[in-house]
């Protein structure tokens, strides 16, 4: 028989790809190509090979890269995977295809699909994951754009491509956890890792290549941040991180004169694939399986927040528990470690535990959990005190009697050992009083001694104590349920249950805020939505209630719709309509999105959120102010369509009152200068209004840790150039069509700063800024460019230094004045 040319063998290829559009036996074929329209079938388990669809590998490989349907665990779940292949021969002789550990890249990695799931290239050219019920799961969103094909190239890269061989989508573009060699992660992109080995499920540990260098962090916050130009100061912005094809890890960067340079890490080669793993280390891996720690000579071990578990100190990458805790078994035989109390404390007798100190005991971010501003002896006292305070942390500079006290929940690793040079901290962990020798011991045995002596009176009481104390516990878990049945005009309220199931479990966090956590979710009737879970250290009874009678009894096109809420017991949850495009932040401050809003888009969504304000302010029943407008608090629906969100810290006010006396809350950077004499009106919110609308149209947060010291906060400048009628030079720099409008966004910059008079009689009411936004009015011509006085300003200075990211308590905010 004769050699087939190339043209033949592809020619050949063709023919049975076109002559099989549903194959129902993926596993056999290996084409490392695939035409429009083609689709495969996941089939019902006929043996334990995984069901390869796509494979570079040739007939008498043994290995290579491969797409398919992978599974993991039951064998019932599986997800569309790109991986390692290697070859085998079943009992029937044949060569077959499974996929190695390495798997490369998920399509949508939190949703599994089931068996007779299909994947479709369809005739639009849009590759599409649906599930055995015809949901939809996960789409290239390719359609029209010309598709002709999808191939699997030789560097694990899965392309879907036009007739002139043009990439239309490749995988590249989508890192998960790992990069191959040849892929690169761009300035904007991130890297996130799995749940652990077994849960391939996006983790809490992310890793995100800025324009200055690497930022990792734990659930959203900062715990690691590598910047370039600190070892290279001829670099200007970091452009990528990439493997090469030899294998050599190295830094794409541009310098100033706008060279391209490479700076390799030597120590660093022959390696495969660059990994985050789910303890929040950046590995390096050969053919081998060997591996490197990338970042060793820049990330003590003991920094990474779960290196030793819950409760456990870290002391030279090595672990123990404190006092009071041991080991969990289960973790010991797993190979990792974790921490239980051996006696949990019991939160109704104070007596029954007490704190055990620590000295230069350190944590990993001082701003994750709840952060106050006082002095040692009142902090360890709070935490005595309060049953949701497990470990308080006090740090101090050089006067103990000033400090912060954190509360951090959960409580994540602690690092034994001096690791900051101008803080010292120590930590009061609570530990039951039967524990241990000493005060503990004392105090059990006064314990004891009362209870023998009072028993007989004691076992006299106790039926009726027993019946009191059922009725107060029953009665403190029913009282807000009871209040909330005799409201009227609420939504509609769901069980825990219902929510359960709508969340599939809470699998899915869409994102997390100052009092808790959302999750994407299904109605029965097919309607998707957005569940609020809130945490018992974050809002309270009186927040969840502000925010269920607020919002649940007003509708407008611009705020958030509250479909229903549930309250069990110490469940409470707030269910609203899901917004798409999520969060305002996420499309102006990070470098993928912030360029695809073009100042069209910005000037609607500026007036959207003006007409919620200004409905709240003035056409409810009760004036409502809202107290925390941000951008992590405005929500895009479909249409990029903004509403307001999040109403735990709204303020009703009567319409005969001109002003209200409260506790300061919000959030830093977005604080009007009165709220420190905590006399407030609505035009705190106008204030708010007008730090987010300089966000928008300068492309970039008010207070920015991140940027050089002079440039760290943006209102400064922003009224400095005000003040030298120089408002042009603050146009997002980096959006073409922005820069396009300049004349318009310096005007929409003079609405904010209107917004921002430091005086608030000063500023316009949100009616008036409405009719501004729409042509109908003019922006008050005198306008006063100074900004709030020098103690607010040290204040909002020191909150930003700490990268605090989450809303800040009063404790915070009212501090030095």
């Amino acid at each position: 028989m004769g050699v087939w040319p190339l043209d033949g063998i592809m020619l050949l290829q063709l023919f049975i790809i076109l002559s099989l559009p549903h194959f129902q036996n993926a596993q056999i074929v290996y084409f490392p190509a695939a035409k429009v329209p083609t689709s495969w079938t996941i089939n019902p388990r006929t043996s334990a090979y995984d069901q390869i669809i796509l494979s570079n590998g040739k007939p008498n490989a043994k290995n290579g890269f491969a797409c398919g349907f992978y599974f993991q665990n039951d064998k019932r779940s599986f997800y569309l995977a790109i991986g390692s292949a290697a070859a085998s021969i079943d009992t029937s002789g044949n060569q077959v295809w499974t996929f190695t550990d390495n798997i490369a890249w998920l399509a949508n990695r939190n949703r599994p699909v089931g068996e007779n799931a299909e994947l479709q290239l369809l005739p639009d050219g849009n590759l599409v994951l649906k599930d055995t019920d015809g949901s939809l799961v996960w789409s290239t969103d390719t359609a029209n754009k010309s598709v002709a094909g999808m191939k699997m190239m030789e560097t694990g890269n899965l392309v879907l491509h036009d007739g002139y061989n043009n990439t239309i989508w490749q995988s590249f573009d989508h890192p998960m956890d790992k990069l191959l060699s040849g892929q690169k992660l761009l300035a904007g992109q991130k890297l996130v890792a799995s749940i652990s080995k077994t849960n391939v499920s996006e983790g809490d540990y992310s890793v995100s290549l800025t324009s200055k260098g690497l930022v990792a962090f734990y659930d959203e916050i900062m715990y690691f941040s590598l910047y370039f130009p600190d070892f290279f100061p001829e670099i200007q912005t970091v452009e990528s991180i990439e493997l090469t094809v030899n294998g050599t890890f190295g830094v794409y960067a541009l310098t100033r004169e706008g060279l391209k340079l490479l700076f390799p890490f030597p120590r660093f080669s022959n390696y495969t694939r660059m990994k985050y793993d789910s303890k929040g280390h950046l590995r390096l891996y050969d053919h081998n399986s060997k591996s490197a720690d990338m970042l060793r000579d820049h990330v003590n071990e003991c920094d990474y927040p779960t290196s030793c578990g819950n409760y456990g100190l870290c002391s030279n990458g090595r672990c123990s528990c404190p006092a009071g805790f041991a080991q969990d078994n289960v973790s010991k035989a797993q190979g990792y470690f974790r921490c239980n109390e051996v006696n949990p404390t019991a939160c109704g007798n104070p007596l029954s535990h007490s704190l055990l100190s620590y000295e230069n005991v350190h944590y990993f971010n001082y701003s994750a959990g709840i952060v106050k501003v006082t002095d040692m002896a009142s902090c360890k006292q709070s935490c005595l005190k309060n049953c949701s305070c497990k470990v308080a942390l006090f740090r101090y500079n050089n006067n103990f009697s000033y400090g912060e006290c954190l509360w951090p929940s959960p409580v994540l690793s602690l690092i034994n050992e001096r690791t900051d040079r101008y803080y010292s901290s120590f930590p009061f962990i609570k530990i039951s009083n039967d524990v241990g020798s000493g005060r503990g011991s004392i105090h059990t045995r006064t314990i004891a001694g009362i209870i023998t002596g009072t028993i007989l009176l004691v076992g006299l009481i106790v039926g009726l104590s027993w019946i009191l104390y059922f009725r107060k516990n029953r009665d403190g878990e029913d009282e807000m349920e009871d209040y909330l049945d005799k409201l009227s005009g609420l939504p509609k309220r769901f069980t825990y249950q219902e929510l359960r199931v709508a969340t599939n479990d809470f699998q899915k966090k869409l994102g997390k805020g100052g009092f808790g956590s959302v999750f994407e979710g299904n109605t029965t009737v097919g309607e998707k939505i957005a569940v609020k879970r809130l945490d018992a250290l974050g809002q309270g009874k009186k927040e969840f209630l502000a925010e269920v009678k607020t919002i649940g009894s007003i509708h407008h096109n611009n705020l958030v719709r509250l479909i229903g809420f549930c309250a069990e017991k110490l469940q409470r949850l707030l269910v609203y309509e899901f917004m798409c495009n999520g969060s305002l932040d996420k499309w102006i401050f990070h470098e993928p999105l912030k360029h695809s809003l073009d100042w069209q888009i910005r000037k609607t969504i500026i007036l959207d959120i003006a007409k919620g304000l200004a409905y709240l302010h003035e056409d409810c029943r009760q004036k409502i102010v809202h107290l925390d407008i941000k951008p992590q608090n405005i929500l895009l629906d479909a249409d990029l369509h903004a509403k307001i969100s999040d109403f735990g810290l709204s303020k009703l006010i009567d319409r005969n009152q001109s002003q209200v006396l409260t506790t300061i809350r919000g959030t830093v950077g977005y604080l009007a200068p009165e709220w420190f004499s905590s006399i407030i009106t609505e035009k705190v919110d106008v204030y708010s209004f007008g730090i987010v609308v300089m966000e928008v149209v300068c492309g970039r947060k008010n207070l920015d840790s991140s940027q050089p010291e002079e440039c760290m906060h943006l209102l400064p400048i922003f009224m400095q150039k005000a003040k030298q009628d120089q408002l042009i030079d603050m146009v997002d720099r980096s959006n073409e069509d922005m820069q396009l409008h300049k004349s318009e966004v310096v005007e929409m910059m003079k609405v904010a700063i209107w917004c921002l008079q430091s005086n608030y009689t000063r500023r316009p009411s949100m009616s008036k800024v409405v009719k501004v936004l729409e042509g109908n009015m003019d922006v008050e011509a005198d306008l006063d460019y100074s900004i709030h006085n020098a103690t607010t300003t040290t204040a909002i200075r020191k909150a930003a230094e700490q990268a605090t990211t989450a809303p800040l308590s009063p404790f915070i905010l009212s501090g030095p004045r």
